[in-house]
C-alpha cells in the first residue's frame, strides 16, 4: 500500500492495476464457463451460444459510456466497471441455472465491456503516441501475468483440493472489488492531453479503423467461443487442462506482448496486421480440419498470442485520431466491435450443431477480409492521411 501511494502520481501504475483487476475476474469466469455450464446448467452449443451473445450486449452498448462522462469523471466510471466485474463473477457460482448465468454473465459484462473501453481510453489519453505501443504491450503482459496466476490457482484449488466452482468464482470476483476499492483511494484524477468530447462522434476520416474494429470483433468471438468449445466437446479437455493451455498462452504472452509493442513502433501498423490477419487465415483453416488435440492445441496457443497485434490497430487510431475524440471513439469502436459478436455466437451455435468446421471457415473467411483492409493503411498514418487513398 505505501509503495501505491509513494507513485500515485504515475498514471502508468494505475493503468497496470487496471490492466491486473479485469482478468482476475474474466479469467476464472472464461476458463470455468464451459465445464460450469455443462456440468451444472446442461449447456449445449445452442445455450453457449445465446449466452455468449448476451455477453456481448453490453459490448454494443458501450457508446453509453460517453453519457456516463456527463455526470462522473472517466476514472470513476472505471472504478464502477471493475465493481460490476467483480460482483458479476463472484456470484456466477451461486445461480447453476440456465437463466442464472444469463443474468449473471450480463452483470458481469456490464463491468467487463465498460472498464476495457475506458481502460483503452485513459491508455491512449495519457500515454504519448510514442510511448503507446510499448505500455499496452506491458499492460498485455501484466494481464497475462495475472491470468496466469488465476489459471495456476484453478489448477490447484481444482486438481488437488478438488474445491467448489462457486467458492472460486467468489473469491476471484471479491479480488477484483479489492482493486477496483484500492485504486479509487490512492490515485489522483489524472488529466489527458485534451478535453474529451461528452457526445458520440462518427467521422468520415476513420472509415478504415471502423471496418477493422467490425470484423477483429466479428472473428474474435470465433476463437472465444468456439475454440474453447470445441477443446471441451470434441477433445474432453478438462477444466485442469484447459487451465494447463491458458497457462502456456499466459506465459508466451508475457514475454512477447512487450516485444510486440516495440515491433509495432519498429515495423509500422500495416506489416504488423498483415501478418496477424495473414496467420489467423491458415489458423482457422486448420482448426476446420484438426482431429488431433495435439494439433487443436498448438493452434490455439498460436491463435491467443496473434491477439497482441491488435495493439497495431490501437496505434493506428492514436495516430490518426484527434485527441479530443479519443473517449468518444473509444466506446463507439467497442460497440462497432460488437455489433456481429450479438448475433454471430447465436447464428453460429445453430451452424455448430450441423458442422464445427464451417464455423472456423467463416473465421477464416473473416480474417480474410480483415488482411485485404489491411493493405488500405498507409506507411505513416496521420491526420489527414489515414488511409493510402487519402495520400494524394
Amino acid at each position: 500500500m505505501l509503495m501505491i501511494q509513494r507513485y500515485s502520481r504515475q498514471p502508468e501504475l494505475l493503468l497496470y492495476l487496471f490492466s491486473a483487476a479485469v482478468p482476475l475476474s474474466f479469467a476464472a469466469w472464461q476458463a470455468l464457463i464451459n465445464n460450469f455450464a455443462i456440468e451444472a446448467a446442461g449447456f449445449s452449443g445452442v445455450e453457449i451460444g445465446v449466452l455468449q451473445s448476451l455477453r456481448e450486449i453490453p459490448g454494443f452498448i458501450a457508446f453509453a459510456v460517453v453519457f456516463l462522462l456527463l455526470i462522473m469523471a472517466e476514472q470513476t466510471v472505471a472504478f464502477l466497471s471493475l465493481i460490476a466485474l467483480g460482483i458479476g463473477t463472484a456470484i456466477t457460482g451461486y445461480l447453476p441455472t440456465v437463466y442464472g448465468l444469463y443474468f449473471t454473465t450480463v452483470l458481469m459484462s456490464i463491468g467487463f465491456h465498460y472498464a476495457e473501453t475506458v481502460n483503452q481510453s485513459l491508455t491512449m489519453q495519457l500515454i504519448d503516441r510514442e510511448r503507446l505501443p510499448l505500455v499496452m504491450g506491458r499492460q498485455i503482459a501484466v494481464g497475462s501475468f495475472t491470468g496466469l496466476f488465476v489459471f495456476a490457482m484453478l489448477y490447484v484449488l481444482l486438481d488437488t483440493f478438488e474445491m467448489e466452482y462457486r467458492i472460486i468464482y467468489l473469491l476471484c470476483g471479491l479480488l477484483t472489488v479489492v482493486i477496483a476499492c484500492i485504486m479509487y483511494f490512492n490515485f489522483p484524477i489524472f488529466a489527458g492531453e485534451s478535453v474529451q468530447h461528452r457526445k458520440i462522434i462518427l467521422r468520415k476520416r476513420y472509415w478504415l479503423y471502423y471496418l477493422l474494429t467490425f470484423f477483429a470483433g466479428a472473428r474474435r468471438q470465433i476463437f472465444v467461443v468456439f475454440a474453447g468449445f470445441l477443446m471441451v466437446e470434441k477433445f474432453g479437455f478438462s477444466v485442469g487442462q484447459m487451465s494447463l493451455l491458458f497457462l502456456v498462452n499466459g506465459v508466451l504472452t508475457i514475454y512477447l506482448a512487450p516485444k510486440i509493442g516495440r515491433l509495432v513502433n519498429y515495423w509500422g501498423e500495416k506489416r504488423i496486421l498483415t501478418l496477424e490477419y495473414g496467420g489467423l487465415v491458415m489458423i482457422f483453416s486448420a482448426y476446420a480440419i484438426a482431429e488431433n488435440a495435439t494439433l487443436a492445441s498448438l493452434l490455439y496457443i498460436i491463435d491467443h498470442i496473434f491477439f497482441a497485434m491488435a495493439i497495431a490497430l490501437k496505434s493506428y487510431l492514436k495516430k490518426i485520431a484527434d485527441p479530443a475524440d479519443i473517449a468518444s471513439t473509444a466506446g463507439v469502436s467497442f460497440s462497432i466491435n460488437h455489433i456481429a459478436a450479438v448475433v454471430l455466437p447465436a447464428v453460429l451455435g445453430l451452424l455448430w450443431i450441423i458442422s464445427p468446421a464451417m464455423v472456423f471457415v467463416v473465421g477464416a473467411f473473416l480474417a480474410f477480409v480483415s488482411l485485404l483492409l489491411s493493405q488500405l493503411i498507409p506507411g505513416i498514418p496521420q491526420p489527414g492521411t489515414e488511409t493510402v487513398f487519402s495520400q494524394g
